[in-house]
């Protein structure tokens, strides 16, 4: 059992001292395909534009953050979901915010700079 809300605050003061404004970590490493990860992005920082890494969503856990695509941007708040689009996208945070994102690794598509990135493994 993990409690998301105290990950999530503990990413959040990681997201505050980093200098990419972010912090993440896996919840389901040991999963070969279903890909879990909490990330906390301070007011302002985002992860820049990316392709899909295969079936993916978002869900909000606290804050609000928007992700936008050439033709589209989706704004969300605590408790939205969304299904990423199949596309490139990028993920900017309006204000502090921590999300799960949850993707089905396709092994022909790299994975979302976020996952590269984490270093601590839950």
């Amino acid at each position: 059992m993990k409690s998301l809300h105290e990950l999530g605050q503990e990413l959040l003061i990681r997201a505050h001292e980093a200098s990419s404004g972010r912090a993440a970590a896996t919840i389901n490493e040991d999963h070969r395909t279903l890909k879990q990860l909490v990330l906390a992005l301070r007011a302002g920082s985002a992860l820049s534009e990316h392709e899909n890494p295969g079936q993916a969503t978002l869900q909000l856990l606290s804050g609000t953050a928007v992700v936008s695509t050439a033709e589209a941007a989706w704004r969300g708040s605590v408790g939205d979901y969304l299904v990423i689009p199949d596309r490139k996208h990028d993920l900017r945070a309006e204000s502090d915010a921590v999300v799960i994102l949850t993707f089905v690794k396709d092994t022909d598509r790299p994975e979302p700079p976020a996952a590269t990135d984490s270093k601590e493994q839950q």
